[in-house]
């Protein structure tokens, strides 16, 4: 029997939409701070020459300076003001999320509830500032030894450089904690994918003046297009996957009725860290590209060898880079999903599984189901990430939206997609509840 949230979302339309002005006024709060963010990333740096920033970065733009670049929608290769993205905030959320597991005061902070959670928050933006700091004098260092791209250089320069960057990226940080309190989404991930999405149709342009020139072949331009299409199909698929759980709840009497056992299900996602595993294994891997890039070859060699091994397609980037989504994937889940949590909340309200015994035994059957599940999710995020690498190695398309990219853009576009349901339901259950007490008020 269909329930009656499913009847009041299958009546969800165009005219329920018009009618949600709160909805409406949060849409265009995030389209607006969007459109603030893609204007910063045309604003460059004072004291650059363009045209030599341009040659340098053709230079050097492969590997993970190019994936650098795709994440900060190509600011990198302008040198903004928002070159450093937020990438530094969601570095320094790993590091403080990994010493909540370490550090005792951290972990008691955790538990303190919403008092505890702005704490740790605030740690995270301190974090933020000494990471940007430093990723910004690197820039600036690096800037002014790959040749003539700095036409003033000096202290002035890296002083300018490195309050503007850090400048840069707390602006972005505030942004994004301002579009998901007051706008559509999450505000962080949705930063990260208009970067991507704006670089869309440059790159496929790029690919397609390719097969002009003759470069690329029609088929391969073809087979690229499938491929992007069965990616996004598979990951809508895996994103949308769950192993459920059946719970049951015992007979209750209620004065001299009784009630039979309800039965419900305990859903764990397939994928219960989202899209965090490859953003963190991503932001990890470009702090050294960040001082590296820029070094023309003038910097030690084994700093410009691990900078050869980190390449696309190199097995170095790829080994890395599968075993740190696969750490994010076990870390990111063991953080947001408790099965002790679960157990407790189960035996308090009744529930139990069937053939478990409540409690402990309930809490070590959930975390093994939870781990078998993590491993398949894991695998997933490796195969559509890495898939793309091998592929774009194999045949030299100069092609960087890959499975890292169709990733965030699917799943964060899923999860907006969401959020905006869930407004148009409470926006209809808001209707109802004052048609109901217009009615109770008449009768």
């Amino acid at each position: 029997m269909v329930s009656a949230a499913e009847q009041l979302a299958s009546n969800l339309n165009f005219s329920a939409f018009a009618k949600a002005e709160e909805l409406k006024k949060r849409i265009w709060f995030t389209l607006g701070a969007l459109i603030v963010y893609r204007v910063g990333t045309y604003v460059p740096l004072p004291g650059i020459d363009p045209a030599a920033l341009a040659q340098a970065f053709n230079q050097a733009q492969t590997g993970l300076l190019g994936m650098f670049n795709m994440f900060a929608g190509g600011a990198v290769g302008r040198m903004a003001i928002f070159a450093l993205g937020i990438m530094p905030y969601i570095s320094a959320s790993i590091i403080i999320q990994l010493l909540t597991t370490v550090v005792p005061r951290l972990e008691q902070l955790k538990k303190e509830g919403e008092q505890g959670r702005k704490m740790i928050n605030q740690y995270t933006r301190y974090a933020t500032v000494v990471l940007a700091t430093f990723q910004a004098y690197g820039i600036a260092v690096g800037l002014e030894g790959a040749g003539n791209i700095v036409t003033d250089p000096g202290w002035f320069f890296k002083f300018t450089t490195v309050v503007t960057l850090v400048g840069g990226t707390m602006f972005l940080m505030w942004l994004g904690e301002q579009i998901t309190a007051r706008g559509v989404g999450n505000g962080i991930s949705l930063i990260i994918f208009s970067g991507i999405v704006a670089g869309i149709p440059q790159a496929f342009t790029g690919m397609l003046e390719l097969g002009r020139q003759g470069a690329l072949s029609t088929t391969i331009i073809l087979g690229v297009i499938v491929l992007a299409v069965v990616v996004i199909a598979f990951i809508v698929y895996m994103e949308r996957a769950q192993r459920r759980l059946l719970i049951q709840y015992p007979k209750r009497q209620v004065g001299n009725r009784v009630f039979q056992g309800e039965s419900s299900h305990l859903p764990l996602k397939l994928n219960t860290s989202g899209v965090i595993p490859p953003i963190f294994a991503s932001s990890l891997l470009l702090v050294p590209a960040t001082l590296t890039s820029f070094s023309a070859g003038q910097g030690p060699g084994w700093i410009q060898t691990v900078t050869a091994l980190l390449g696309h397609g190199q097995p170095l980037f790829m080994v890395v880079y599968a075993g740190l989504i696969i750490f994010f994937a076990f870390f990111y889940t063991a953080i947001v999903f408790n099965p002790a949590d679960t157990a407790d909340n189960l035996k308090k309200h009744g529930g139990y599984i069937p053939g478990i015994r409540p409690g402990d035994r309930t809490a070590e059957y959930i975390d093994y189901v939870l781990t078998r599940i993590t491993v398949i999710g894991a695998v997933y995020l490796v195969i559509v990430c890495l898939l793309p690498e091998f592929l774009i190695s194999a045949t030299a398309i100069p092609f960087y939206f890959g499975g890292t990219s169709l990733l965030i853009v699917v799943s964060v576009t899923m999860d907006t997609v969401a959020q905006i349901q869930g407004h148009l339901l409470a926006h209809q259950y808001e209707g109802l509840v004052k048609k109901a007490k217009l009615r109770g008020r008449r009768r």
